[in-house]
């Protein structure tokens, strides 16, 4: 181990007549050393650079490819050649109880050249060794024995225990911060932490307020079947979901009262009795969150405690027979870090332009979106409620009759509200009175002017306004087979004046929400979510609030939590811009003994369909 803070840096000053010792020249090479190594930690990191790739070469050897590294006390570890060792002869071989080991090398320095001193020191030695060589030096360790030092990722990641035992730890891990109108990736990391031979088997039911899934639920079924892992290992399932736009600056992932089960070979687990994981919200995008994330950890905090100076190579499954340990299969993936330099990146590019085209690739799928170009003109500022502009959508090859093709989503730039967006087919028509060619746009129907030109291109069109975003969405159906890559387009907006006398109650008409569960038993102090369904009408912002004093918390995502007094609590649940638009849930609070479950159970009462939703 290593202490790798190398500052404050300290030179030699020179002046006319100084006299210079061993420890004046030592504090020259230690200023250069310490320079290098101090930038090395911090543009880098510790990895591999390049190769030292790690081949089986029979039962008992392995074969380590010449390569560059650097370690966690920015070091560079080079082997400048390839070698070969027998495990049996490696440092820590001995050591080994299980049946997997990690390969790793580290910095090692050796004295050498050997000359004559001049002045011999105290114990009257007459030779001395001249140099100092940076070498390495393999070795073997069981995988879970390194110590990574202060790790980052505590100040980035959430981490909250869903169950635990001697053999198995199941752990929910997501950022600590999220971006709106963003997906987010939320992680079931569970690792092994013995050596029986246990089968393991998990299931919950997570709550997310304000995350939605791609089915637009609010609730995520996360868990495992007949899991068996080797000690050390670990592996991870991934969960994405949308973060809504809410107003709250903070929410609140909770798992549903009596879902959450873990069983080793069918024996129950104990699992986290009040798991929750509260995450910040933040209007910034996920790259200047990171870019954030990433730069702030100062000093201090690199420096605490003592950083492994190893770097892994490779694991290794071994087998055990009667005299000695036997290679089975080497595992470079699970154990290496790379580096990436300014130059391997540049290459990484080049490589990469092979797989991924610079350019948007066109969909020829019938009715898929594709990407689109479109440019917004500029308008005078006395129109400020016009704005017009052209698009292209694009055909793809072999566009035939009947087929349908979309736009992206086009913003306007007229802002939110009541827009009218209309669309004319741009295209170059013959015209035989001034003999040339002429550029036209056609809005309607192009059927009436198809057949005085050949050129012309029989569509039709249609145009889909998102009037919360500012956008619209475009729709084209070709009347018959075209060659054409891309067809252009000129649209025009109108934004309709905004007032009393455009909100009409006939808006609502029809309009409602309803609670997926609008009556639960729960204990006292439990919490629970209640998920909101819009019924003909867009999702939007939901207030929650509670009808009377003393009735326990309810946050801006609707996690309700309840008192500690016994009782029926109401809840009223509002469309924020329209608060005409509510319904009301119940929670039938009651001190559980101990013997009863604690799974939330929906009312048999009709107002299970809903029915509280509506208008008031």
């Amino acid at each position: 181990m290593n202490n790798n803070q190398l500052y404050p840096f300290e030179r030699n000053r020179y002046y006319p007549g100084k006299m210079l010792t061993t420890a004046d020249f030592q504090a020259e090479q230690n200023y250069h050393i310490n320079k290098i190594r101090f930038l090395n930690d911090l543009m880098y990191g510790s990895g591999v650079i390049c190769g030292l790739g790690v081949f089986s070469l029979d039962d008992q050897s392995i074969l380590i490819e010449s390569g560059a590294a650097i370690d966690g006390c920015g070091r560079e570890v080079i082997i400048d050649s390839s070698t070969v060792k027998k495990l049996s002869t490696l440092e820590g071989f001995d050591s080994i109880t299980g049946d997997s080991a990690r390969l790793c090398v580290r910095y090692k320095e050796q004295e050498v050249h050997s000359v004559y001193s001049l002045n011999h020191n105290e114990d009257g030695k007459e030779y001395e060794f001249n140099r100092i060589s940076e070498g390495y030096e393999l070795f073997l360790t069981e995988n879970d024995d390194r110590d990574n030092g202060y790790a980052q990722d505590i100040e980035f990641l959430a981490r909250e225990v869903m169950f635990k035992s001697e053999n198995y730890i199941g752990e929910i891990l997501m950022p600590f911060t999220v971006c709106k109108n963003n997906n987010i990736k939320i992680v079931l990391e569970i690792r092994k932490l013995s050596a029986e031979n246990v089968k393991l088997s998990c299931r919950g039911l997570l709550e997310t307020p304000v995350f939605v899934t791609a089915e637009g639920a609010h609730e995520i079924e996360i868990g495992v079947e007949d899991l068996v892992l080797q000690k050390g290992e670990t592996i991870r399932k991934e969960y994405w979901v949308h973060v809504q736009d809410n107003p709250a600056v903070s929410t609140e992932l909770i798992l549903r009262s009596g879902t959450a089960v873990a069983l080793e070979d069918d024996a129950a687990i104990t699992t986290s009795p009040n798991f929750s994981i509260r995450v910040k919200m933040t209007n910034v995008t996920p790259m200047e969150l990171v870019s954030i994330e990433t730069s702030k950890k100062n000093l201090e905090m690199r420096g605490i405690g003592l950083l492994d100076d190893s770097i892994p190579l490779a694991d290794i499954k071994l087998v055990k027979n009667a005299n000695n340990y036997l290679i089975d299969t080497i595992n470079e993936d699970s154990a290496k870090k790379y580096i990436l330099t300014p130059a391997q990146i540049l290459k990484r590019n080049e490589y990469i332009s092979y797989y991924v085209k610079q350019v948007d690739i066109r969909d020829t799928q019938k009715e898929r979106p594709v990407q689109q170009i479109s440019r917004v003109e500029n308008r005078p500022s006395e129109f400020s409620n016009i704005a017009t502009g052209t698009l292209e959508v694009p055909l793809g090859k072999n566009a035939r009759e009947g087929d349908i093709r979309y736009s992206g989503e086009i913003p306007h730039g007229l802002g939110n509200g009541n827009v009218y967006v209309d669309i004319g087919y741009s295209h170059i028509t013959d015209d035989p009175e001034l003999s040339a060619n002429q550029k036209c746009t056609i809005y309607g129907n192009p059927d009436l002017f198809s057949r005085r030109s050949e050129q012309m291109t029989d569509v039709e069109t249609a145009v889909k306004v998102l009037n919360e975003k500012g956008s619209f969405v475009v729709a084209v159906k070709l009347l018959r087979n075209v060659d054409y890559l891309s067809l252009n387009f000129r649209w025009v907006a109108i934004k309709f004046p905004s007032g009393d006398d455009t909100e009409l109650t006939e808006d609502y008409y029809d309009k409602s929400i309803s609670v997926a569960t609008p009556t639960v038993i729960m204990g006292t102090k439990e919490s629970h979510f209640f998920s909101v369904r819009f019924n003909n009408m867009k999702a939007t912002a939901i207030t929650y609030e509670l009808t009377s004093p003393g009735s326990g918390e309810i946050s801006s995502d609707g996690i309700y939590t309840a008192p500690a007094k016994e009782g029926v609590y109401e809840i009223r649940i509002y469309c924020t811009e329209m608060p005409v638009i509510c319904t009301y849930a119940y929670a039938i609070v009651r001190k559980k003994m101990i013997d009863e479950p604690t799974e939330d159970r929906g009312s048999s009462s009709a107002n299970n369909d809903g029915t509280f939703g509506g208008i008031l």
